[in-house]
């Protein structure tokens, strides 16, 4: 009775025959490629488990450069069930950033970026970068010996960069080096700026997303015959994935927690042999193609530079691909979608291997 009391008084006050119309009108396409809808949701459910084991994990964390590593240890060995959280977030970052770039690589296989769909393009693009720098602040969080290491690499790099670069370091590292005042930063960003970016761009994300409807792939858009409601049909399955890759984070959680390296020492030289988290991998492999000299220049910043455009051209890509008069598509974006995807592949696994 209390149940019924509690809907009816809901009812009484908001439109809910409106959303439930909503949701039995919503239609998705159905064809070969249709199990790709489901990485977007994925994504966005392991970036819930992010927030909330952050948001656990930061009652407890220092972010102060000496006691953050202590807070750490003391999270995983004395807090009850500590370790538990810190592994859940850290296997959900990983699996999250997978997920989401699977979701933009096989957006731009199945050309789903077309018009009138480049700011979903965009937005999407802008979150991964994000869900990138989540990943790298939240490593360097640890104030170990490889993630200073690694932070100290990756804005040294981005100050390789012409005109801006001197200005990106130095805004990224809060001085000259790498301190405790980058860690205050890279906490300030990784607690406030980025979740707060974050769920302004799913927002807007999410928006797009149901005033466009779902995208259909250019070679399945003569071969859809079939459309089911998203409610029930779609979203149960969505339930299904979600508990699936539930499962699959807890299991990694329980089984494999991450190590706790050594403290960092900012006068200490670099271990041997350190490689970054696994989505910076094919960017290390690519700065290893570059010598140091390159024809009187600086070989790693010349990779920079064709680093940062290529990256800017996988950006702008919506606005390249257009129709040609006939009203087709050039294959050429086809496969400059398959070598973008392709090299990132080999390349992280290149650098996996060695």
């Amino acid at each position: 009775m209390s149940c019924q009391r509690l809907k009816n008084w809901i009812e009484d006050r908001y439109d809910l025959d409106g959303l439930r119309g909503f949701a039995k009108h919503k239609l998705i396409p159905v064809h070969r490629y249709e199990v790709l809808y489901y990485t977007g949701g994925l994504a966005m459910f392991l970036f819930i488990i992010q927030f909330i084991t952050g948001m656990v994990l930061s009652f407890y964390y220092i972010p102060y450069f000496e006691q953050a590593h202590k807070s750490i240890i003391e999270i995983v060995t004395k807090l009850n069930m500590g370790w538990f959280f810190r592994s859940l977030h850290h296997w959900g970052a990983q699996l999250s950033i997978g997920v989401l770039f699977i979701h933009v690589f096989s957006t731009l296989l199945l050309k789903s970026y077309r018009k009138p769909r480049e700011l979903l393009w965009i937005t999407g693009f802008i979150l991964l970068g994000i869900s990138i720098f989540f990943g790298l602040s939240g490593y360097f969080l640890l104030w170990d010996e490889r993630a200073f290491a690694a932070v100290r690499v990756a804005t040294g790099g981005a100050g390789n960069l012409p005109v801006i670069g001197g200005f990106i370091k130095s805004f990224l590292r809060g001085g000259i080096d790498v301190t405790g005042e980058t860690l205050t930063r890279f906490y300030a960003f990784h607690v406030s700026v980025l979740p707060i970016l974050t769920l302004i761009l799913i927002g807007i994300h999410l928006a797009l997303v149901q005033y466009h409807g779902m995208s259909v792939p250019v070679s399945e858009e003569k071969n859809v015959k079939k459309y089911v409601p998203f409610f029930p049909n779609v979203l149960y399955k969505d339930f299904i994935i979600w508990l699936v890759a539930l499962g699959v984070v807890v299991t990694l959680s329980v089984l494999m927690p991450p190590e706790i390296g050594k403290k960092a020492d900012p006068l200490a030289a670099p271990p041997e042999n350190i490689k970054p988290e696994w989505y910076f991998l094919f960017l290390f492999q690519t700065l290893k193609l570059f010598p140091g000299d390159l024809m009187g220049l600086n070989g790693e910043m010349i990779a920079i530079i064709l680093i940062s455009l290529g990256i800017l051209f996988f950006f702008l890509i919506p606005f390249f691909d257009r129709k040609s008069a006939r009203g087709e598509r050039s294959p050429v974006f086809t496969w400059i979608g398959i070598i973008y995807t392709a090299y990132f592949i080999v390349m992280t696994i290149i650098g996996f291997l060695t």
